[in-house]
This record gives structure tokens, C-alpha cells and sequence, in this order.
């Protein structure tokens, strides 16, 4: 096992529930509803997607960029006050860099979403970070999985994916590596390669390895 790359909403920091907080109220702007339906449309996706889908929800004639910049604003407001990590994600993370594994956050979420979900847990505690920002395409594509092999110089095939959606699960599977899926609003079905499990709690580095061969 080369490195071990962890999603960021919904896997690393329970920052789900802030999306439909800030989703609910940029709707709201819109004159229109949101629910956690139409989240579990978008989960996993990219802003530009999510944006999209509320202008056709909605339908309402504001500039996409407009809507982009309430979304982002109102979640970088948020979880600057603190996120909450989600169980066993601290430990996984502090377990490998003890055995001296490589790790990247790889997130769908501009960069400013991810700084300030990183002041708050610790930009240090990774090796890279890989954010909408830095590819040209977003989960469920491989590239963003890609990017981070390629910039900490590992084979894909020899990392391990942790991942919380079916999009950056298809991502990570069509970028080669293995995957680790912790189920949050959508299911996750098991797979060759793929162990599918309810907590971080349950994840121990040697059942990453296990994954990967060795």
C-alpha cells in the first residue's frame, strides 16, 4: 500500500448536513424548497452541478455564478465556527501517518469550502490536497484520484480510497484504486476490491493493506 486518499464531505467531517443547512437557504433566495431529496441527488457532486440543478429546481433567473457565490460564502461562514469529525477519522488518519503511509484529502469542493474545513481539523495532517480547484473534471471522474497519485508519485492501483458516496466511489474505482465506502446518504453496494463498512471506527491500516495485497 503506496497511499491513502480520504474524502472530505460526508467521510472525513460530517459537513453533510451543513450543505442542506446553506442548500436550504440559498433555495430559500430562490423562492423555491429544498429537501433532503434533491441533496441526495447531488451528493458527492461538484458545485457547478449542484448549482446548476438549483436554477432548474427553482427556476429562477440568477446568474449561476451568483448562486456559487451564496453556497460558497455561506458554507465557509459555517464551518470556519468548527466541523465536527465523523467517528474513527482522526485515529485511521493518525494510524497511518504513524506507519508512514502517505495520505491526501481529494474532495469535490472548491478550495475555499476545504481550507476552512482544514483550519479547523489540520492542513498538516496531509500530504496533499486535491480540490474542484485543481482538475478540470470532478468526481465521478477519475482525475481527481489521479491527480493526488500522480502528485505524491504513487500507483493508483496501490492506494486505498475511503469514500462515503457512490460518486467518489465510481471515481476512485475507475482511477484503479481500492475503496473503502462508509455509506452516508446513499448506499453503497460491495464489491471486488471494495469493502463496504458503517464507521471508520471499523477500519484498522491493516485491513487497507489487506485491500491492496499487502
Amino acid at each position: 500500500m503506496e497511499a491513502v486518499f480520504f474524502d472530505m464531505d460526508g467521510l472525513l467531517v460530517d459537513s453533510e448536513r451543513v450543505w442542506l443547512e446553506i442548500e436550504t437557504e440559498v433555495m430559500a433566495r430562490l423562492g423555491a424548497e429544498w429537501t433532503p431529496a434533491h441533496q441526495a441527488h447531488l451528493v458527492g457532486g461538484s458545485m457547478e452541478r449542484t448549482v446548476d440543478y438549483m436554477l432548474a429546481v427553482s427556476g429562477a433567473d440568477v446568474p449561476p455564478e451568483t448562486v456559487s457565490e451564496w453556497m460558497t460564502g455561506g458554507m465557509v461562514a459555517r464551518l470556519t465556527d468548527g466541523v465536527h469529525v465523523m467517528p474513527g477519522a482522526s485515529e485511521l488518519l493518525e494510524a497511518l501517518r504513524a506507519e508512514g503511509v502517505p495520505v491526501a484529502l481529494v474532495t469535490s469542493s472548491l478550495r475555499q469550502i476545504a481550507d476552512a474545513v482544514l483550519k479547523g481539523f489540520g492542513r498538516e495532517r496531509f500530504d496533499c490536497v486535491v480540490t474542484a480547484d485543481d482538475v478540470t473534471r470532478t468526481k465521478p471522474d477519475p482525475e481527481p484520484y489521479l491527480t493526488a497519485a500522480r502528485l505524491l508519485g504513487v500507483e493508483p492501483v496501490r492506494c486505498v480510497v475511503l469514500e462515503d458516496s457512490p460518486n467518489g466511489v465510481a471515481a476512485a474505482t475507475a482511477a484503479g484504486c481500492a475503496v473503502v465506502a462508509v455509506p452516508s446518504l446513499l448506499p453503497v453496494e460491495a464489491a471486488p476490491g471494495r469493502l463496504v463498512v458503517s464507521s471508520l471506527t471499523e477500519i484498522r491500516v491493516e485491513d487497507l493493506r489487506t485491500l491492496v495485497g499487502s
